[in-house]
This record gives structure tokens, sequence and C-alpha cells, in this order.
């Protein structure tokens, strides 16, 4: 068994000083949810090239054009960008959430002021391997990270962020170490 050397562990700063502030994880929710879109676009283009030129007398084929360009853009392009326009970043000292397509909305919650992080997975989450993050300091609303890909994983990682923030801003606030 192998014990790991000093140069495998980050570096603390020095007391007094600010840590620079690292990008951990970029998160998305899970593609999953996009599945049904997959299979709309597919139902759509199989069955215009079916209809195109076999229309019954009142339709002609720029309706069927039509109707299938609106429930591609409806069903399909439409749900793929809502689902870009949502990101998650967690650095080293907060946890940054963005939505919005037009109108951006930005939420962060810092590590060094604590919160707990509750897990929630359904059925449908576990067969995907995802899981649903609550983070809540008490004095905030709640910050939810839908269908986070490896939850449990994500979730160590927070908690392991929170508890190296809090030492550090103990340590810095009482002068340890200089």
């Amino acid at each position: 068994m192998s014990h790991p050397t000093p140069a495998a562990r980050l570096a603390t700063p020095p007391p007094g000083t600010r840590a620079p502030e690292l990008v951990i994880a970029t998160l998305r929710g899970h593609a999953g949810r996009l599945a049904w879109c997959a299979l709309l676009l597919i139902a759509v283009a199989g069955a215009t090239g079916y209809f195109y030129g076999n229309l019954p007398a009142p339709f002609e084929d720029w309706m069927l054009l039509a109707a299938a360009g609106a429930l591609i853009l409806l069903g399909v392009v439409l749900p793929y960008l809502a689902w870009l326009s949502r990101t998650h970043t967690i650095t080293t000292r907060r946890v940054i959430s963005r939505r919005g397509m037009l109108a951006r909305s930005r939420t962060e919650l810092s590590h060094a002021r604590g919160y707990t992080v509750a897990t929630r997975r359904s059925v449908l989450q576990r067969m995907r391997g995802t899981g649903t993050l609550t983070l809540s300091d008490g004095v905030e609303a709640q910050l939810e990270l839908r269908d986070v890909p490896s939850a449990a994983l994500v979730g160590e990682v927070l908690a392991d962020q929170v508890e190296m923030n809090q030492i550090l801003a103990h340590r810095d606030s009482q002068g340890i170490g200089q």
C-alpha cells in the first residue's frame, strides 16, 4: 500500500491570503429528459416522409411541412434550448446556478456560510444514475440542482468544500498559523 505524497494533496493557502477560486465542475441536468424529444423528431420525420405527396384532397404538402416544422420547433428545439440554458458550476468558494435563455437568472451559495445537502432520487433517476440535490443554508431560498449526474459524488464534493471553506474561514478569523 502506498502513501500519498505531499505533492498529491492540494496545498492550503497561507493564513491571511485568499485562495484562488478554481472551477471544480460544471454540470447540466441529465440529457435523458430529452429522449422524448428525440423520439418525437424521429416520428415527425417518418410521418412527414410517409405522407409527403400522399395527402387527401383538401390538404397540401406545404401544410404538412408547416405542421412538421411547428412540432419540431415546439417539441424538440425549445426543450433542447431550455436544457442547454441551465448550468450549475461548483467552484472552490461557491455554487453558481444559472438558467434562462433571454433573461438570465443567477443564484449563488457560498461554501463558507455553510449549508445542508439533501439528496432525492426517484426510480427513474436511480435508473439513470442521477439525483436531485437540495442545498439549504436556512436563511435564503433553497437551491435545487435537478437531475445531477452522480448525485452522491457531487453531494460528497459539496460537503467537503463546505468543510474546507469553514476551516479556512475559522483559521483566518482566529489568526491561526500566523
